[in-house]
């Protein structure tokens, strides 16, 4: 993911990326081994925009956006939802009987969050801030992906500043044991 543009066409081009990731699960017979390997890719994905929302998005959205703390609040409540089913998912294979179940559950979560995000949070953004701004909140967050972790943490801090101070940490360790363990080279 890094699509360019503003923050708000580049988190929605990862919306529609996910959309797609979904997608080609659902379309996979149950216990495929590529399933598991695209909920790998998945998790990345979503993981990854999740801390550049929680690291650039949410704190713009509570500075300039009225009732921006009650928003980012539940926002951030919703990710952490989407982290646990996550978390839970990455103990699975794709023929355990739990798997379908949380991918289900994961892609519900994900819908009404990204539904949420483009149909109110958006558009109040958009509202509120200046173009100039938006465009450099959008190279932030993908900067952002590019060192965040790929595995989910759901312990982490999801608040500024230890988020940002500790996620490109957890992101080079994440990586290291994607590349030791092959993980994402399906």
């Amino acid at each position: 993911m890094g699509h360019g543009g503003n923050v708000i066409q580049e988190l929605t081009a990862d919306h529609r990326e996910v959309d797609q990731m979904f997608t080609e699960i659902e379309a996979m017979g149950p216990g495929a081994p590529r399933r598991r390997e695209l909920v790998d890719e998945l998790t990345k994905e979503l993981v990854r925009h999740a801390v550049a929302e929680e690291e650039y998005l949410y704190p713009a959205v509570r500075r300039f956006v009225d009732d921006g703390d009650d928003l980012a609040d539940q926002e951030v409540a919703d990710h952490a939802e989407v982290e646990r089913l996550l978390k839970e998912l990455e103990g699975c294979e794709a023929g355990d009987p739990r798997f379908d179940t949380l991918v289900t559950q994961l892609k519900s979560s994900v819908t009404s969050h990204v539904a949420d995000e483009e149909k109110r949070l958006f558009p109040l953004l958009a509202e509120s801030c200046s173009a100039d701004f938006l465009m450099e909140l959008g190279d932030k967050v993908r900067r952002a992906k590019e060192t965040a972790p790929t595995r989910p943490h759901p312990s982490a801090p999801d608040t500024p500043p230890a988020n940002k101070l500790l996620a490109p940490g957890m992101g080079m360790v994440d990586r290291v044991r994607d590349l030791l363990t092959s993980r994402g080279r399906g």
